[in-house]
């Protein structure tokens, strides 16, 4: 004897989803990008850049994963996809840097866009 369950609440909006679905990418992509650089026998430098991109995709990964399904108001998702813009401007800028020689001159942007939009998340709960 089996019975459906149902959940009646409605489903979050595809914005909410795609920036939980980012997250999950974010995090198993930091979880690949660690163990390269534990790995892969680069210079110590090099290996710290990675780790340091790693900790950051996969913190955020979490907090996207974790705070976008909930998040009902535009300008809480808006925060968040201005938190997933600066990881990637941050994280990615790093990595890029390691695989393809690329400029880290954007990284900084990255970082300042990741606490500007942790700020404004920080005022949007307190409204809430």
């Amino acid at each position: 004897m089996s019975a459906s369950v149902s959940d009646s609440r409605p489903a979050a909006p595809l914005s909410a989803r795609l920036l939980a679905a980012s997250g999950g990418v974010l995090a198993a992509l930091a979880v690949a990008l660690s163990a390269y650089a534990a790995h892969a026998g680069t210079d110590p430098h090099a290996q710290a850049r990675l780790q340091t991109a790693a900790v950051f995709a996969f913190g955020h990964g979490i907090a996207l994963a974790a705070l976008a399904p909930p998040s009902r108001r535009a300008l809480t998702r808006g925060l968040l996809g201005a938190l997933l813009l600066g990881v990637i401007v941050f994280a990615g800028g790093l990595a890029a840097a390691h695989f393809f020689g690329a400029s880290t001159r954007l990284v900084p942007y990255g970082g300042s866009l990741m606490i500007l939009a942790w700020l404004g998340y920080a005022v949007d709960a307190m409204r809430r």
